[in-house]
């Protein structure tokens, strides 16, 4: 089977996935969530919503997560894809042994992988970028990652949101060649607020004890291979597109 045509066949079936309805266990682990959210102190939510904030501003606007690989040029997609995958295999060692390591400790331990966790994902992210041809100097391509980010630990509103603005990238990017209004405008809140929802049920068993260790590998694990499905696919989408033009 051509490779293109077996790919935009994976990305049909991820879309559909994306938006099915909720099964027993997602809507469970969502009740659950929602009620050990009511139980978190406000000044904890705040210093959450502090971190996000604070790491994804280093991300937009510094040169931290900048990575030393270069930037593929004019890469195969299906070498892309091999690499994207061994890229994958690497950052998700590094995650489940961070889960588990801060599993071990309980709960003020648990709270240390929060920012641990989402610093691992940006820096795969804006590795993933170069794999695909896509440098992370310029601004477009770091406010392209938080959008796969938030498109990865939303909602299905703001997903169909983002993914149509995925798609439209070519026109979309021109807009944020450099606008540090950006992170100001953003809503930190209802950001933090999904993304902690999306993994709440995970994360919240690494904190318990006795499982603590087996809990944090497992959400670390299950983590980050929704992040690389996402990611992957959102890339896959732009280099269709942008092969396909002059």
């Amino acid at each position: 089977m051509n490779y293109e045509l077996k790919i935009r066949r994976e990305i049909a079936d991820w879309e559909e996935k994306m938006f099915k309805s909720p099964g027993w266990l997602e809507k469970t682990s969502k009740t659950i969530g929602n009620r050990i959210n009511q139980l978190i102190p406000p000044k904890v939510q705040s210093v959450m919503t502090t971190t996000i904030r604070s790491i994804v501003r280093t991300a937009l606007f510094g040169a931290e997560y900048t990575p030393s690989r270069s930037v593929k040029s004019n890469p195969e997609l299906e070498s892309s894809d091999q690499e994207a995958k061994e890229l994958f295999t690497l950052y998700q060692k590094i995650a489940v042994a961070e889960g588990a390591g801060t599993g071990a400790g309980g709960f003020v331990l648990g709270l240390v992988d929060f920012p641990a966790l989402i610093a691992i994902k940006m820096k795969f992210l804006f590795e993933l970028a170069h794999v695909y041809g896509y440098d992370t100097k310029q601004f477009s391509e770091r406010v392209f990652i938080l959008k796969v980010f938030q498109m990865t630990f939303s909602g299905p509103e703001n997903r169909a949101r983002l993914l149509s603005s995925i798609k439209n990238w070519h026109i979309e990017k021109e807009q944020w060649r450099s606008d540090a209004e950006y992170s100001r405008n953003m809503d930190w809140e209802t950001f933090q607020i999904e993304y902690r929802d999306a993994i709440d049920f995970r994360k919240m068993l690494q904190m318990m004890p006795g499982i603590g260790a087996l809990a944090g590998a497992w959400a670390n694990y299950t983590i980050l291979e929704e992040l690389r499905e996402f990611a992957m696919n959102a890339y896959r989408l732009r280099r269709l597109h942008d092969d396909l033009s002059p």
